[in-house]
């Protein structure tokens, strides 16, 4: 069977964004490694002041944060054309993004990876609300970013 995965990034920031191929590659990655074969999601790049009207408006939460996933898979009334699973959105602040690399003390396009992949995960209904949970997309988010060498 083909691989008909599909990522489509968007930039709605007002800088050049050069970091679409890795991100690309790495959600590919993703859908490789849990065995997705026609799968579908799109990446919007944002600012800090984009995703905190996103973050109050849809988890009530009034702040920013530096990703934020929304899983189409969560509505079971949807209809799935030809099987194609239309996993959701993911919206990435670039400038929490940008923040965060630096007070890791890593790379931008290492945090940007990481944020689409953690994304993808919520897609796929992961989450880090335990213990045992986080240790699980973790461990799992780690293996894919290892994958093309992107450590911290």
């Amino acid at each position: 069977m083909l691989n008909l995965n599909e990522v489509t990034i968007y930039n709605e920031i007002d800088e050049e964004f050069t970091y679409q191929d890795i991100i690309e590659k790495v959600v590919n990655k993703t859908f490789e490694i849990e065995r997705l074969k026609k799968a579908s999601c799109s990446i919007i790049i944002v600012d800090n002041s984009f995703i905190h009207k996103l973050n109050k408006e849809y988890r009530g939460i009034d702040r920013v944060t530096d990703v934020i996933s929304f899983a189409l898979e969560d509505d079971k009334s949807m209809v799935i054309p030809d099987g194609i699973r239309l996993l959701g959105d993911i919206y990435i602040s670039l400038d929490k993004a940008k923040e965060q690399a630096k007070e890791y003390g890593h790379s931008l396009e290492r945090e940007l990876c990481f944020l689409a992949v953690h994304g993808v995960y919520h897609l796929l209904g992961y989450d880090h609300e335990s213990e045992e949970e986080a240790k699980v997309m973790f461990k799992k988010q780690e293996e894919v970013l290892m994958e093309y060498g992107i450590t911290r």
